[in-house]
């Protein structure tokens, strides 16, 4: 009978999670549609600003990109409305990613990740713009350059804003890079003397993303892409060092306390 009320129990416990799981899930999914039928209402002024750092060009015919399937624009409009619901619905999506996973940490480790959200939030951000305002630019330019004279550059709106998008995904993860590596310090699964021996590794990493982000196969943009991965990874190395210090002293104060 012991085993069986024990196996009940097992089984409900499972079930509540299913259940909690379940009703997060569905709660996030809502959130993005929701936030995705607000973008699509702005997808005009959404693909205007995608579509800024290849302006100021002559050789594009009406100083717009074109399409050249009947579907491909709204296609497009609702690949940026998409991305930007889930952009905006990011804050809710990950405080019930952490409201789930939040009862199997300790309350250290709550309290840190509970700080963390905001930061990732803005770190995506930063990365995002960091490659609309500063990445986008040049390898545009580059491309927009390389062999006009030879040929017109007419641009189609849906390899402009794959592109685009693309870039703006690796860099906004990119930019989560010292976020995690100080959550990872906090719950000991890193440190950042391990990281700081990694950093050969890190270096050729960076160059091998980069080839793979930039939209161009010139050194001079995948050098542009490797090093906010590299500057990323050395602040990652010494929060997480900043992290493994902390976690130090609380376990020094935790094993003091209980020999006391």
């Amino acid at each position: 009978r012991h085993m069986s009320d024990e196996r009940n129990d097992k089984s409900i416990t499972i079930g509540r999670h299913l259940d909690e799981l379940r009703s997060r899930v569905t709660k996030s999914v809502l959130a993005v549609v929701i936030t995705t039928a607000v973008a699509f209402l702005f997808h005009e002024q959404l693909l205007t600003v995608l579509m800024e750092p290849a302006r100021g060009f002559a050789q594009i015919p009406n100083n717009k990109p074109i399409y050249t399937e009947l579907t491909e624009f709204i296609g497009i409009a609702f690949k940026v409305s998409l991305l930007a619901g889930v952009f905006l619905s990011l804050p809710f999506v990950l405080y019930q990613i952490v409201m789930f996973v939040a009862p199997g940490l300790t309350p250290g480790e709550r309290r840190y990740l509970y700080i963390l959200l905001p930061a990732a939030v803005l770190a995506f951000a930063a990365g995002a713009t960091f490659g609309h305002q500063v990445m986008f630019p040049p390898a545009v330019r580059f491309l927009l350059t390389f062999g006009s004279d030879i040929a017109t550059p007419y641009i189609r709106i849906g390899n402009y804003t794959n592109l685009m998008l693309t870039l703006l995904l690796w860099m906004g993860l990119v930019f989560e890079t010292p976020i995690v590596t100080f959550f990872l310090a906090k719950i000991g699964v890193v440190t950042g003397d391990w990281l700081a021996k990694q950093r050969k590794y890190a270096l050729v990493a960076s160059f091998v993303l980069g080839a793979i982000i930039t939209p161009t196969f010139d050194p001079i943009n995948q050098t542009i892409v490797a090093i906010p991965i590299l500057v990323m990874y050395e602040l990652g190395i010494w929060l997480a060092k900043l992290g493994g210090r902390g976690r130090k002293k609380a376990a020094q104060e935790l094993s003091s306390g209980a020999e006391s």
